[in-house]
């Protein structure tokens, strides 16, 4: 969490800053971004291939900052877990601390990435691998990404 804890803080310093923030910025967008880039990096073997890689956020990508992004980068570049039940552990411990930080209101797209990755928990728990997304009604008990 170490490195974790820099990321956050480089950005959170950054878009203080007003200049720096977009139309419709959230301070909770700073974790969700962050979220999609452990989600991108760890490349978990039981992704549903449309999701591999997370819509990140073209504003958000506008106004980061070049320097900032690329130190971001390295630093998530540094997280190396082996273990595909650990990156998922490791990126629920860090989508729980998010959701400790905001209010409801605030947490819209932590709670979508939320949703994502315990989905993906579910087909690894289950070894389920997904072959695509199911576009209908899903019944109460039926998981409309697997």
């Amino acid at each position: 969490m170490n490195n974790i804890n820099k990321i956050l803080k480089i950005w959170h310093t950054h878009f203080k800053d007003e200049k720096n923030q977009y139309t419709e910025f959230e301070p909770s967008d700073i974790e969700y971004f962050v979220g999609c880039m452990l989600y991108n990096h760890f490349n978990f073997l039981y992704a549903l291939d449309t999701m591999k890689t997370m819509d990140l956020s073209y504003d958000f990508l506008q106004y980061c900052g070049d320097k900032e992004y690329e130190t971001i980068r390295k630093l998530i570049g540094e997280i190396n877990l082996a273990d595909e039940k650990d990156k998922i552990i490791f990126l629920q411990d860090f989508i729980k601390y998010a959701q400790k930080i905001y209010t409801d209101d605030e947490l819209y797209l932590i709670n979508r990435l939320s949703y994502h990755v315990q989905s993906l928990a579910d087909r690894y728990e289950n070894d389920i691998k997904s072959k695509q997304v199911i576009f209908k009604i899903p019944t109460k008990n039926q998981n409309p990404l697997i």
